[in-house]
């Protein structure tokens, strides 16, 4: 997305002085020559999915889409996405094995924070939105619901519920981790007693549908019918959590997890066209006022 002509890519990174391995990479793309107006934009924050990353698949195009619409887009890798100074590869383990839902929501909120120091030209801190994929869904919700600041959301498969990742605990906890296999890649990767910890202490933290009760935020939630890895009925909780707020939901008939995306993006199937499209004009009705 650097070379694309027209955008203007700075990259952050956010480290921790009490983890040498907590380190949050991401990026601002904003429209060509914003700086040099002094603009001011409004933003959005972008999420990966679990296993996935800022460059993973459809998040680039995202993020052109809204900057082509004069929207900033911030995407960003989390601490425990396990990816380093290697963009497309998983190869922090240690980093990894550390991740847990709560670990990811503060993530979020220290790049929030550094939008909102001001640290960030071209960017104005108050007019923001969020979007998250799958786990990204899930995080962004908890998230926002500790805000109540953002104009828009927007989900895509969001999870309703963290606990999907515990099977066999006995196991988990005899060996300090379980094995998590990587699809794509062939690799298995440890995810440590910290995600079994976190789900199973703080579950009034991590719950995804009370979250949303306590959102007001105009909010889109799209979801796939064929979706194998995020059951229908999860973002179903999670629309009937607004009740009679404002809450789209967009359920696309044979859709799967990621709507017909794959790593690399090689093409753009409807099902994607469609959440890709509708996104954008979500962050544009409630951001470009």
């Amino acid at each position: 997305m650097e070379d694309i002509q027209g955008i203007d890519t700075r990259e952050f990174t956010i480290g921790d002085p009490d983890e040498k391995d907590r380190v949050i990479r991401g990026r601002v793309h904003l429209p060509e020559g914003t700086e040099d107006t002094g603009a001011e934009l409004p933003y959005v924050l972008i999420l990966h999915g679990f296993k996935g990353f800022m460059d993973w698949g459809f998040f680039p195009e995202l993020a052109r889409r809204l900057v082509m619409r004069g929207i900033g887009a911030v995407p960003f890798n989390f601490s425990g996405s396990g990816i380093g100074e290697d963009p497309m590869e998983i190869t922090e383990d240690e980093a990894f094995s550390k991740n847990t839902p709560s670990r990811a929501v503060e993530d979020v909120a220290r790049v929030r924070a550094l939008i909102d120091s001001g640290a960030v030209a071209g960017i104005n801190p108050p007019r923001c939105g969020i979007m998250g994929h799958s786990f990204g869904g899930g995080v962004a919700y908890l998230h926002a619901a500790k805000r109540h600041d953002y104009q828009a959301i927007v989900t895509w498969a969001p999870v309703g519920e963290f606990e999907r990742r515990i099977e066999d605990v006995e196991l988990w906890r005899k060996q300090g981790y379980i094995e998590i296999p990587n699809g794509r890649t062939g690799q298995k990767h440890r995810l440590g007693l910290g995600w079994l910890d976190d789900v199973v202490n703080n579950k009034a933290a991590v719950d995804v549908v009370a979250a949303c009760a306590r959102l007001s935020s105009p909010t889109l939630i799209c979801h796939g019918t064929k979706d194998r890895a995020v059951p229908l009925d999860e973002a179903e909780k999670l629309r009937d959590a607004y009740e009679k707020k404002y809450c789209r939901f967009l359920c696309l008939e044979g859709a799967g997890h990621t709507f017909g995306g794959a790593h690399p993006l090689t093409q753009i199937d409807p099902d994607l066209e469609t959440v890709l499209r509708e996104t954008v004009e979500m962050f544009a009705t409630h951001l470009l006022q």
